[in-house]
């Protein structure tokens, strides 16, 4: 499977690059991808919600009513869930939401992303992209160039670029990471992506460990 590479104004270079099979070619896995998607969202919950008990609530222990002959339920304190203002049962606790998902299927769900990317036509290689200094004009005018400036991208470099990261940061449809931090949710969640053409060995490289 064969794409051109093309130039940050849309054109192509007439160069193409030569696209594994065993990595954009596979047969896809919905539920790897279910599972590492669901796994990507789970490790970001913070995972700090609490609420009081009634052993945690500021109240008094004093019995408020007798125990017997008032013909309604026995009650201990005021703290006592029944009552409003009283301490919630079972209420939630600070936990990790995290879960360890094997290496091998983490690669299965990338590697069907990616697939799927490419069976929609929304992949494409792009000429290695590089600013002199941080811009945000100059990255709107990369997506003009592209016809993308209103659909959701992501952007895959080869390696980490701090002045094209920062050019992205304040538009809310544009993400932009190096090839080592490629995850399956991000795949799926952008209408078009682009893979500069550094980053097509180094993510075959990657994923056919």
């Amino acid at each position: 499977m064969e794409l051109a590479v093309l130039k940050h104004n849309g054109e192509e270079t007439g160069r193409k690059v030569t696209l594994s099979e065993e990595i954009f070619g596979v047969e896809p896995n919905d539920h790897a991808i279910y599972l590492d998607v669901k796994q990507f969202l789970a490790n970001q919950r913070q995972g700090t919600h609490k609420s009081k008990e009634r052993n945690e609530i500021a109240g008094s222990t004093k019995k408020i009513k007798k125990q017997k002959g008032t013909g309604g339920a026995r009650a201990g304190s005021i703290k006592s869930p029944v009552f409003r203002g009283g301490g919630r049962i079972f209420g939630p606790r600070p936990r990790s939401y995290s879960f360890k998902l094997n290496r091998k299927l983490k690669q299965v769900a990338r590697k069907s992303a990616l697939t799927y990317k490419v069976r929609e036509n929304s992949l494409m290689i792009l000429e290695n992209v590089s600013f002199d200094s941080p811009r945000t004009k100059d990255y709107i005018a990369f997506l003009n160039g592209l016809s993308l400036t209103d659909k959701k991208t992501l952007l895959v470099l080869p390696e980490d670029n701090k002045n094209v990261y920062l050019s992205s940061r304040n538009l809310p449809k544009a993400k932009v990471v190096s090839v080592n931090d490629v995850n399956t949710y991000e795949l799926l969640n952008a209408d078009s992506l682009m893979l500069c053409e550094g980053s097509v060995g180094i993510l075959e490289t990657l994923l056919l460990k």
